[in-house]
């Protein structure tokens, strides 16, 4: 098994350094585990490490583990992989955040199909700020008009 806890001693080390030489606050970083081909064996271990929030970019795989990990209740997931449009609504419902918003209908999907009880879900944009055209995401030219529309839903929270 990795050496989870000394990884993610490594790993806090870098980020205060990193956040010491900008003069950033500690409360603006949040780091995100990319969990997907881990087990929910080692998510734990992260997890009793002090780790809260995790990436996943499969709905499946990111579903039986958070059946398997439903007992930690202040877990946060993250949907940070490619959306597809029939996949927006299980996404939805089962991620705190989503990382990889590209088009306002997969926005419209994920708003209308967000259960009204939980908390608005936390979006964040993905730019294409490169323009090449194999490169997925927002163009540049498109951002603000884009952003302007998703801070409309009423299920989304626009967060970057």
């Amino acid at each position: 098994m990795t050496d989870v806890p000394g990884n993610l001693a490594n790993i806090h080390k870098r980020v205060n350094l990193a956040l010491e030489s900008s003069g950033r606050p500690a409360k603006d970083v949040i780091l995100v585990a990319a969990s997907k081909g881990q087990s929910s064996d080692v998510i734990r271990v992260a997890y009793e490490c002090g780790q809260r929030h995790f990436g996943e970019n499969y709905l499946q795989e990111a579903q039986k583990k958070q059946y398997e990990l439903a007992d930690l209740l202040d877990i946060c997931w993250h949907f940070i992989g490619p959306i597809q449009s029939n996949k927006a609504s299980k996404i939805s419902n089962n991620f705190d955040w989503v990382h990889t918003v590209d088009r306002v209908k997969i926005a419209e999907r994920l708003s209308n199909s967000r259960d009204a009880s939980k908390p608005l879900l936390n979006i964040c944009m993905q730019v294409n700020v490169s323009e090449e055209i194999t490169k997925s995401g927002v163009s540049l030219h498109d951002c603000i008009k884009i952003a302007n529309i998703i801070s409309t839903y009423p299920y989304l929270n626009l967060r970057g």
